[in-house]
């Protein structure tokens, strides 16, 4: 399977202090991939690496064959916090990606997919809503449906879920789940939630802690939809990502990754 995201050897270091330690990992094209590791890990560092916003220090980041800046086209971000314009409506956010990257003759002509990408969400009627007027889980499928209507071969999500109550974070994984399922992207997923990453993932990276280096690659391979409480395999998995954590440093934040399921 061809890759779409290649870490090889990767350093980095801010202001003298070393983030990675050779950081090596993979993600195949149309794989769903979580990055987990305790809060400091550089997981968000990652996606700002493959999104062409930092260089390494050594070694290389490949996506889709070639360098971050000759790839920033194939990719798209979510965020934690969804980053509305409050003064456009549910519609013109979903496009204001489009605008700025392609600019307003592209937008108008792709308002149809817009508006297909706001029922994907489950938006359908509420294209002219302006952000106050949405929930907080509305917002992020919101973002969800902007980051798809550049067509992007690729989605980075950080911890995209987390400032969200439980319910409605459960809610929205199913969704993602069922977005990534039906539109073949490749996803590259950062959280430090266990729980998630065993919901979401093909694959799991476990990161330590700084400098960071890949302690493990988890496949993944029960049937989907999952529920990890329910599973007595994910369970097994679960308990046994725990204990990687604490195998850690004693200043590990192993205790941050408790389940809300």
């Amino acid at each position: 399977m061809t890759d779409a995201i290649v870490f090889e050897g990767v350093g980095l270091a801010f202001g003298g202090e070393p983030i990675y330690d050779r950081l090596d990992f993979s993600v195949a094209k149309g794989e769903f991939v979580c990055l987990l590791g305790p809060s400091g890990c550089g997981k968000s560092t990652s996606l700002r690496l493959v999104g062409d916003l930092l260089e390494p220090d050594g070694g290389t980041v490949r996506v889709d064959g070639r360098a971050p800046r000759d790839a920033w086209d194939q990719v798209a971000f979510v965020f934690q916090s969804p980053r509305l314009a409050p003064w456009r409506n549910a519609l013109a956010n979903v496009l204001l990606g489009v605008e700025l990257r392609f600019g307003r003759a592209e937008a108008r002509r792709r308002e149809p997919m817009a508006r297909e990408l706001l029922a994907l969400v489950g938006l359908a009627d509420s294209a002219a809503k302006y952000p106050s007027m949405l929930s907080g889980g509305e917002r992020q499928r919101v973002a969800i449906a902007r980051a798809l209507a550049v067509e992007p071969s690729i989605v980075l999500m950080d911890e995209p879920f987390s400032a969200l109550d439980p319910n409605t974070r459960r809610r929205l994984r199913a969704e993602i789940e069922r977005i990534w399922q039906r539109t073949g992207r490749t996803v590259l997923f950062v959280t430090h939630d266990i729980d998630e990453a065993l919901t979401l993932a093909d694959r799991i990276v476990l990161l330590s802690n700084k400098p960071t280096r890949v302690l493990e690659i988890v496949a993944v391979d029960a049937p989907r939809p999952r529920r990890p409480a329910d599973d007595p395999r994910l369970a097994a998995l679960r308990d046994r990502l725990h204990t990687l954590f604490q195998s850690l440093e004693p200043h590990s934040e192993s205790d941050d990754l408790e389940s809300d399921a």
